[in-house]
C-alpha cells in the first residue's frame, strides 16, 4: 500500500556536496513530507559527462547520508527504475540539469505516475557548482 505521506524525488551527481545542493535540496524537501535523493552511478557520470565523478558513487552517497537525507544510488540499466520503486508525487530537477530530463514525462506516463515535474532555481551558480568547484 502507497504511503500517504507526499514524495519528492530528485536526481543528481553531488559529486562534493556544497551550498547549491544545500540549497536544492532544502528546497525540494518543500514540496512534500518525504524527500528521496537519488545519486548518479560512477558509470552514468562518465556516459553523460564524459569523465569520472570526483568521488566515487558509495562517498557521495555516504555523504548524502551523513547529511540527514534520504539517498539511494540510481540504477545502472533503466535511469527511470526508480519512478516504479519510489512512485513520487514531485520530482525536483536542478536548474542546470539536462541528462535524461527529455524522457522523464514519457517515462511517468509510461507507468502511470503523475508525479508533479518541477525545476528549481539555482542558488548562486557563479560561485557553488560542482564543475567550477572541483577545478580550484
Amino acid at each position: 500500500m502507497p504511503s500517504a505521506r507526499k514524495r519528492v524525488l530528485v536526481f543528481g551527481t553531488f559529486d562534493g556536496f556544497h551550498p547549491g545542493h544545500k540549497f536544492f535540496l532544502e528546497s525540494a524537501k518543500t514540496y512534500g513530507e518525504k524527500l528521496v535523493v537519488v545519486i548518479a552511478r560512477d558509470q552514468t557520470v562518465r556516459q553523460v559527462k564524459g569523465h569520472r565523478p570526483v568521488r566515487n558513487e558509495e562517498e557521495r552517497l555516504q555523504t548524502l547520508r551523513e547529511a540527514g537525507y534520504d539517498a539511494v544510488l540510481g540504477s545502472i540499466g533503466d535511469k527511470y527504475a526508480v519512478l516504479t520503486e519510489h512512485r513520487p508525487e514531485t520530482i525536483c530537477l536542478g536548474y542546470d540539469q539536462q541528462s535524461f530530463t527529455d524522457g522523464l514525462a514519457e517515462a511517468c506516463k509510461k507507468i502511470g505516475l503523475k508525479a508533479e515535474i518541477l525545476r528549481l532555481p539555482a542558488y548562486h551558480p557563479e560561485k557553488f557548482k560542482s564543475s567550477l568547484l572541483d577545478r580550484v
